[in-house]
Formats: C-alpha cells, structure tokens, sequence
C-alpha cells in the first residue's frame, strides 16, 4: 500500500490498508476485504431490483414512488433516510429520459424532418404541457415538506393504491356504457383540458397515487381517448419530475458521497432501460384492453 507523510508521521493514502499488510504494522484482513466487496455487490443489486421497479411502475398507472416506499420495506438500500426521500424522486429522471428518447421527433418543435404547420403544433403542445404543469408545481413547492411528514409511510401507499384501483375499475365501467366518442387526436387537446388535466395531477403529490394514473384517468374523464390521455401523461412528466428532482437534490445539497452517487446512477440508468420497455408495452396494451386489469 501506498505511504504518504503527514507532519512526520507516515499514513495510508487509502482506507484499503485494512486489508493489506504492512501498514502502520496492521496484518491484512482478508475476511475483513471480502465482506466489503461482498456489501457492495448486495447494494449494487438492491439498486438495480429499486430501478426495476421504477422503470416498471413510473409508467403504469400503479404509483412508482408508492412501490418504491413499500419495496424498501424489503429491501433496505442501507442509506440514510434523507438520502433514500431524495433517490426515490431523482430515480425518475432516468424514466422521464425514456420519454424524451422515444418521443425525441414528436417533441423536438426544431426538428428539420417538420415542416412549419407540424412546428407550430409541437410549440402549441408544449404551451398545454407547461399550463398544466402550474397546479402540481404551486402546490407542490409549497408543501412539499408537509405532505412529505403527514403521508410519505407505507399505511398511506397501501390506502391510495387501493382507491385508485378501485377507481380504474369504476372509471372504466362507466366508459363501456358511454356513447361519447372519445377524442383520438393530440393536436386536438384544448387549453381547458390539458389545465384540467394538471389538476389531476395534483392528486399525485400523495405518495401512493401514480401520476400517471391520476393523469390518464383525468384525461379519460374529460372525453380523451386511452392513448391521447396516456401520451399526454408521458409528455406532462417531463418538466414535473425534472422539477420535482432539482427541488429534492437542492434539499438534500451537492454534497455525495462517492457511494450515493455511483448508487444514485446505477438507479437511473436501469430505470431509463427497463421505461422504454414499459412505454412501448403499455402503448400496444392500451390498443387492445382498457386499465381495468390495472386496478
């Protein structure tokens, strides 16, 4: 092991003298160096298991932040508790880029590939996007701190994923009796609806209630068809959670560790991996079925 001399005194540069002989006089510890070893590789897999879940659950309308609290109740990531309320938003940034990779063109307003009146659509989307980010974002920074000490535990998870269960079921139900033709086209979203639609969001603030399930069903009530309410929920995640996600970092401060950050990408990598699967499944499934096999 490498020496170095501080004020006379001669010091390991690195903690890994433990496991090494000769230093300062220690004998090596090889058991001491396997265990080590041994916990990272068990903190690298409960990371990848959490991004999993992430990946899965940020998309389905099933609460990722709420999987993600009841999952730690079986696997402990061994981080402190400030840290683990930060990861479980910033997580999702590695999701919300899955967006921005499969819907790269149709959200690119400067995409050479366009011509002007496909331009001017996708600047008019994004306006929608931004009004119905205000209700969440208001609400949210000014009580992100309450709602995290009165709902952020299990109890409240289990509660609302079981509502909004019950409410996919009753929701879909209603709309098989409907003779309303739903409105199948983007484009056509209206200022009104797409504000509408933030409001909904608001709902999920409460951990437990998936975002994008408070959106969809936000959006199938106000007359939008499965694929327009869920691709408009994909689109209304992306300032949400790079919103969300700075105002976490920021709380908790720049400072990581060397362990908390190479844990906070490993998240954010398999999330963004295992999204684009999710997106592009529920996309197909929606075609075909309804959200009742979701509640």
């Amino acid at each position: 092991t490498r020496l170095q001399t501080v004020t006379g005194v001669q010091t390991c540069a690195l903690p890994i003298c433990l496991y090494k002989e000769g230093c300062l006089g220690i004998p090596k510890h090889p058991s001491l160096y396997r265990q080590g070893v041994f916990m990272d590789i068990i903190l690298l897999l409960k990371t990848v298991l959490l991004g999993i879940v992430e990946g899965i659950t940020e998309w389905l309308p099933i609460s990722s932040t709420g999987h993600l609290i009841l999952a730690d109740e079986f696997i402990k990531l061994n981080m402190t508790g400030a840290f683990k309320e930060m990861f479980d938003v910033v997580i999702q940034l590695g999701a919300i880029m899955a967006v921005v990779v499969l819907y790269f063109h149709k959200l690119n307003p400067f995409s050479p590939k366009k011509n002007h009146r496909e331009k001017m659509d996708t600047i008019v989307l994004w306006t929608k996007v931004i009004l119905a980010v205000f209700p969440a974002a208001i609400i949210g920074i000014l009580f992100d701190d309450w709602l995290n000490a009165h709902f952020y535990n299990p109890p409240v998870v289990a509660a609302m994923l079981i509502i909004y269960g019950i409410l996919f079921i009753i929701i879909e139900n209603r709309n098989k009796r409907s003779r309303r033709r739903p409105m199948n086209d983007l484009t056509r979203l209206s200022y009104g609806m797409a504000l509408g639609i933030g409001v909904f969001q608001v709902l999920a603030l409460i951990p437990g209630t998936s975002r994008s399930g408070a959106t969809i069903l936000g959006g199938i009530l106000l007359g939008c068809s499965r694929t327009v309410a869920a691709e408009f929920s994909f689109f209304l995640g992306i300032p949400v959670m790079f919103g969300a996600s700075l105002l976490k970092i920021v709380k908790f401060g720049l400072a990581f560790t060397t362990t908390q950050l190479i844990v906070l990408i490993v998240g954010m990598v398999v999330s963004f991996l295992v999204s684009i699967v999710a997106i592009k499944f529920l996309l197909g499934y929606i075609k075909k079925n309804d959200f009742k096999a979701f509640g």
